[in-house]
């Protein structure tokens, strides 16, 4: 835990990592506060029709301990050194908790999965992981069957709603097995979790992240919720626990730290809904990423709630003074804004218990994170001032151990300066003489929108399956709720005219295949896509359409 001092320079001078020979994710989140106080609280499970469950830290080691034992009599194991993956296809409850904790106290690898997920977006996930087992729901269940065939890796499907269509009872399965298990004891840089992230060429790869990855997250989380933990805080936030910001942003770290976290994940998330549950469940502490802030702040009488929150914190795009304002006024705390990455995250964050925000600025490195923009040419720190790629002194323990069989991109993600290797983080950034950052742009194609980084070329391999597209170009189309949506530019087939309507079902193909949050909001037919002499898309030229037609709209709205 982070000390707590009177500046950013003292904390960063008193700060030292203590990074463990052996060290289990399952373990710290869950057996050193059962041994402690077996019915101290964990986990309030808010249900879809409001009804809450509470389960202690005691009710977590249990559970997770008897899936750890049906995992193991179902053939589910660590095989010279590393882990059978493990899929989680689940929203946010207690069984995604049980399942992550007994995946990693088992030596195993657990996969986050969205349940948004298409068919499309699964079947390379699992596929390209070789995973032997998922858990999920009835929902899931359904769509892994219509995949089986086509993934000869998967063994194991548990249903958390029963027997289905390829699927046996998860809690049938615990339910026959004891709730003791001895976990194994792994190294901090055994692998852990494996969570896809998107790029701009080619399929999701996955980031493969040791144990040490949650120790490594605990200093940004601290100083962005003004030093967790404090007396009486509880956690929660719309964030997916399949995302990195809901996994290991949130939920583990509270776990780590013995703090209760609300799990209610919103079908639709509205305003109203997200004030009436910080109210209700005294929720003090939350991460909101900026597209819940946007939409909550449309509420007209969102300071009528009367919320006195301790810390809120936010990442994924710069906040205005405008929004931190009203922040202080609605949640009686000023915002921290954070940023990171799926590779390397919450490595650079504000912290308004130390000094104000500057709005437009992220804030500072995180202690023990060295985080600089640099020439990734020469590994080059620049002056302040000066315009580079932002990137992260490697080693780190935040840091990802790779992505999955490709070392390849793995060497890509890396610049090397003499004895200095730097991660690159694909964004633009400048510094301030006093050491804050200011994030600028992505030199990649990475679309951000409302929280997620989603990659054009999933999105356009599902476009060009409709019969209708014969080339699809994908990119971000600036938005002022959610920075930015998915806008596809599309040459289409013979025989095929361009329309409102074949719009319509070309973005719903893309919904049904991939995920919600993927689908293309914009859709516009192009006569002739601007290729390279390679015969790449360049994208670039449809960013400047992109944009020109948000500008146009703006103005439009003005004189209105």
């Amino acid at each position: 835990m982070l000390p707590q001092k009177a500046t950013f320079s003292e904390l960063r001078d008193s700060f030292r990592w203590d990074i463990p020979e052996f060290y289990n994710i399952g373990i710290d989140t869950c057996d050193k506060w059962a041994d402690r106080d077996p019915d101290m609280l964990a986990i309030i499970d808010v249900g879809a029709d409001g009804t809450a469950r509470k389960y202690s830290f005691g009710d977590l080691r249990a559970r997770s301990n008897q899936l750890a034992n049906a995992l193991g009599a179902l053939g589910i194991a660590r095989r010279d050194g590393m882990g059978d993956r493990v899929g989680v296809l689940l929203p946010q409850s207690f069984e995604t908790a049980v399942c992550h904790v007994a995946v990693t106290r088992m030596g195993c690898i657990s996969i986050p999965l969205f349940t948004l997920f298409g068919e499309e977006a699964l079947l390379h996930r699992l596929r390209d992981s070789g995973a032997r087992a998922v858990i999920t729901n009835s929902e899931g269940a359904q769509k892994l069957a219509q995949l089986r065939d086509r993934l000869p890796n998967l063994q194991v499907v548990l249903s958390v709603d029963g027997p289905a269509e390829g699927a046996s009872s998860f809690h049938d399965a615990c339910d026959a097995q004891p709730d003791s298990f001895t976990p194994v004891a792994t190294r901090a840089d055994d692998p852990a979790i494996l969570i896809y992230t998107s790029g701009t060429t080619g399929n999701p790869k996955g980031a493969l992240h040791a144990h040490r990855v949650l120790l490594g997250h605990l200093p940004g989380v601290e100083i962005s919720h003004d030093f967790l933990p404090q007396p009486g805080d509880r956690m929660w936030t719309p964030a997916d626990w399949a995302w990195i910001g809901g996994l290991l942003d949130v939920l583990m770290p509270a776990l780590h730290h013995g703090i209760p976290v609300v799990a209610r994940r919103f079908a639709k998330f509205s305003a109203e809904t997200a004030f009436e549950l910080i109210r209700d469940y005294r929720i003090r502490n939350a991460f909101l990423p900026p597209t819940a802030l946007k939409i909550m702040r449309q509420h007209p009488d969102a300071a009528s709630y009367g919320l006195q929150m301790r810390s809120v914190a936010s990442g994924g795009e710069t906040l205005g003074a405008e929004l931190l304002n009203w922040g202080r006024e609605v949640f009686g705390t000023t915002i921290n804004e954070f940023y990171g990455q799926t590779e390397c995250n919450m490595i650079v964050s504000s912290c308004a218990a130390l000094e104000a925000p500057v709005p437009g600025w992220m804030g500072r490195p995180v202690p023990g994170h060295e985080v600089a923009v640099i020439d990734a040419a020469n590994g080059r720190t620049l002056e302040p001032g000066e315009e580079g790629d932002i990137a992260v002194r490697a080693p780190d323990p935040v840091m990802f151990l790779g992505y999955w069989n490709n070392p390849q991109a793995t060497e890509e993600k890396f610049a090397q300066s003499g004895a200095e290797r730097w991660l690159l983080t694909g964004d633009r950034g400048t510094a301030d003489p006093d050491g804050r950052l200011r994030f600028v742009g992505r030199d990649d194609d990475v679309i951000g929108s409302a929280g997620y980084r989603i990659g054009p070329a999933e999105i356009e391999n599902s476009l060009i399956s409709h019969p209708a597209v014969q080339m699809a170009g994908v990119v971000g189309k600036p938005d002022p709720l959610r920075g930015s949506v998915v806008a596809a530019y599309l040459v289409l087939n013979e025989g095929y005219d361009g329309s409102d309507q074949l719009a319509q079902q070309i973005a719903q193909h893309v919904k049904s295949h991939l995920a919600a949050y993927e689908y293309p909001r914009v859709v516009r037919f192009i006569t002739e896509m601007p290729m390279t002499t390679t015969g790449k898309i360049i994208r670039a030229t449809l960013r400047r359409m992109a944009e020109e037609e948000a500008a146009a709209e703006s103005q439009t709205a003005q004189e209105e």
